[in-house]
């Protein structure tokens, strides 16, 4: 594709409602690593799991700063 064309191409996409775009990402995102569904069954499986075990308060949540400043702190040592 020559330069002109990929301007008029990223002109283009410029002017488009942020619902078309996003769409656009999301179709070559598609191209470049095609969705796996058996992958995505888990992931989702494994969603609803922890999504169910904070529900019923089955587990201990961590505030997310917290969990970054130890990582901080143990590279830092």
């Amino acid at each position: 594709m020559s330069a002109l064309k990929q301007d008029e191409l990223f002109d283009e996409i410029d002017i488009l409602p942020i619902d078309l775009k996003t769409k656009l990402v999301d179709k070559i995102l598609a191209s470049i690593t095609p969705t796996n569904s058996e992958i995505d069954k888990l992931w989702i499986k494994e969603a609803n799991k922890r999504k169910q075990e904070i529900e019923s308060n089955s587990v201990t949540l961590v505030d997310g700063d917290a969990v970054f400043k130890k990582i901080s702190q143990r590279l830092n040592s």
